[in-house]
């Protein structure tokens, strides 16, 4: 059974969410998920704290060596373990894992200005799917090992890797949960689905812009592999529920 791929934000985790539970009801219910997660609010806060500022070029986060430190620390620790052992508590089987386990993820540099971020050139699927195979549900932190094998790490973009990983696993479906409707056109009106192409010329013609262009990119990924894609509103009780179920509300991005 193909899985699924699911992208968490901590946008999207509050007091009236009910992704983690419905994660934990999908999994039950036989359907094989991942869940991607990102960070980036605790990592800021945590940067506070050691004296570092945090910096953006692009949407992206400017990691020097003292930041990844941190990142790592936040995202493959503190995140990644929070979200296992909420997981366990809800009754699912969890392994909370980083990419730089197994090489899951492999990443090379590609900006200067960035510092230590990489775009991911290679997912070694065969991890996740062992996992699945057993039983497991993956918690995956977007942290990567360099590709160069010179045992370095280097921060992802959480969007890009859930794409990444979607295409990998050839995965039914890959979800969005946002803090936000889904996508919106040049009037600001919900766009309830898309062509992977169109999607993408949202991206060009800067239609789609701040964090809406890593999801819209991860969904164009997927859909190369024959992913359908749903970014949806996350805050709304039984929102991931829906997605999976393909009777969301939001955006669904398919192939052409």
């Amino acid at each position: 059974m193909r899985p699924a791929v699911v992208k968490l934000g901590g946008s999207t985790l509050g007091a009236h969410d009910t992704s983690l539970r419905d994660i934990a009801e999908a999994r039950r219910g036989g359907t094989p998920v991942v869940v991607v997660h990102g960070g980036g609010a605790t990592i800021s806060g945590w940067l506070g704290r050691a004296g570092l500022e945090a910096r953006f070029v692009r949407g992206l986060r400017v990691t020097d060596e003292a930041s990844l430190e941190v990142v790592v620390a936040v995202l493959a620790g503190l995140v990644n373990k929070t979200l296992v052992a909420e997981l366990s508590a809800l009754g699912a089987p969890v392994i909370g894992i980083s990419g730089a386990d197994g090489m899951l993820l492999q990443a090379e540099r590609f900006d200067e200005e960035l510092g230590a971020v990489g775009r991911i050139v290679r997912v070694n699927a065969f991890v996740l799917e062992e996992l699945l195979r057993l039983g497991y549900l993956p918690v995956v932190a977007p942290v990567a090992i360099e590709a160069s094998g010179n045992g370095g790490l280097l921060n992802t973009n959480a969007d890009t890797a859930a794409g990444e990983i979607a295409a990998a696993l050839r995965a039914v479906s890959l979800v969005f949960l946002t803090d936000v409707a889904g996508v919106l056109d040049g009037e600001k009106r919900l766009i309830a689905r898309l062509a992977a192409s169109d999607a993408g010329a949202l991206v060009e013609r800067g239609v789609a812009a701040g964090g809406m262009v890593p999801k819209l990119e991860a969904a164009v990924r997927a859909a190369a592999a024959g992913c359908a894609t749903r970014i949806v509103d996350g805050t709304r009780a039984g929102a991931l529920a829906d997605a999976l179920a393909g009777r969301a509300r939001g955006t669904v991005v398919v192939p052409d």
